[in-house]
């Protein structure tokens, strides 16, 4: 089946049970109850190196169809969950999952106070867009800015399975909100590629939980956002002791944080975020060896809405796998050129269109200019040496929501 007649079908049984279900409910179920969803299709072209499937010829290898609904029961309980299929490439082949699903119990609320507890697979709070990377909707670009909001390990920064505390207060000059999170990371094959550069026989699972935090102070309506939000996480490996070769039982461990900052006003936002991320590996053995780095990465990103369906993107990016060593040189020696120098560096200039043709249609268009390929995925780009050092990427997506 053609991608066109996937898409078109999946879209119209969505449709057709979602309308059935609606006229049995009675009115005051409708009102308690909210359903939506969304379907996605790029296609993506590379000059050299791949991205979300071969885009070196093209690739139509990063669809994402996702429903999500919503059920108040009591009016301070918010039962919420979504359904994601999501196709990326190697990454990802299109399997449904749970991105979220949650239970949202408001303790305390007045016109100057609110505070609640969440239970269930939560959204992490990180950053201006994590918390809603999965709705192509509210993304500024068909990819967020990657030096931040890593697609290669997209599961393991969206959502935790655990429990986590919010609150906020109201005063006259501005909103100050904090959460709290506790729980367990979801790990998938792809952080393994990431943070191990490889797949060994193994698994790599979560050693306890992990601890994630943010603070955010909003100005009235908004205008101006800063934030500060992050992570500490331990994975451990389990090897295979019956194949051939695995590393030892080692583990990684992971503080990742981003300090953030948006002004909007009334046709333009202007936003800028910076990631840290040191990472220590331990005890694994020859490969990978004991040793400390500090990933980083940062970006710059303007958008103008010249009219309303319409909106124009500008960003730079930059990240870097080790802010010691920016240019990979020392690592391309101690491995005697094994590990190219740009595969450890990100540089990135991007543009970008928007046009909304109707409330429940987008299309957009983005093109990427790439110097190094430290935001590429291990898994579907396993030879070095293969990776081209300049490069360009050209993006079309297309997107319905109901």
């Amino acid at each position: 089946m053609g991608m066109r007649q996937h898409l078109g079908r999946t879209l119209l049984t969505l449709w057709t049970s979602l309308a059935a279900a609606e006229s049995a409910l009675t009115a005051d179920l409708r009102e308690s109850l909210q359903i939506h969803g969304f379907a996605a299709q790029a296609a993506i072209k590379t000059s050299n190196n791949r991205w979300f499937g071969p885009s070196d010829g093209t690739s139509f290898d990063f669809t994402e169809i996702g429903l999500n609904a919503s059920f108040r029961p009591l009016p301070r309980l918010l039962l919420a969950g979504q359904i994601l299929s999501r196709r990326a490439g190697a990454m990802a082949d299109g399997t449904p999952a749970v991105d979220f699903a949650l239970a949202d119990v408001e303790l305390w609320a007045s016109p100057e106070h609110r505070a609640g507890l969440r239970l269930g697979r939560l959204k992490n709070p990180l950053g201006l867009y994590n918390e809603t990377r999965d709705i192509p909707f509210t993304h500024p670009g068909i990819f967020l800015p990657q030096v931040v909001y890593f697609d290669r390990v997209r599961n393991l920064v969206l959502a935790t399975d655990g429990a986590g505390l919010y609150g906020a207060i109201t005063t006259p000059v501005g909103n100050l909100a904090l959460n709290l999170l506790h729980g367990q990371a979801v790990v998938d094959e792809n952080v393994e590629w990431t943070y191990l550069n490889t797949g060994f026989p193994g698994d790599l699972q979560p050693d306890g939980n992990s601890w994630l935090a943010s603070l955010w102070f909003r100005s009235p309506a908004e205008r101006l956002k800063l934030g500060l939000s992050g992570a500490i996480l331990d994975l451990r490996f389990h090897p295979d002791h019956s194949a051939p070769y695995s590393p030892g039982a080692g583990t990684v461990s992971i503080h990742y944080w981003i300090a953030s900052a948006q002004y909007s006003a009334q046709t333009w936002t202007l936003t800028a975020e910076y990631a840290g991320e040191p990472l220590q590996w331990r005890d694994f053995g020859a490969f990978p060896p004991d040793r400390s780095i500090r990933t980083e990465g940062y970006y710059v990103q303007g958008t103008w809405r010249p009219y309303p369906p319409v909106e124009l993107m500008l960003r730079y990016q930059e990240g870097f796998a080790d802010r010691r060593d920016r240019d990979g040189r020392d690592a391309e020696a101690s491995t005697n050129g094994l590990i190219p120098h740009y595969t450890l560096f990100s540089r990135i200039a991007g543009v970008g269109i928007r046009w909304d043709i109707t409330p429940h249609w987008m299309v957009r268009a983005d093109y990427e200019r790439h110097q190094g390929t430290f935001i590429l995925s291990t898994r579907e780009n396993r030879d070095p040496g293969r990776l081209a050092e300049h490069w360009d990427m050209l993006g079309l997506q297309l997107v319905f929501r109901f």
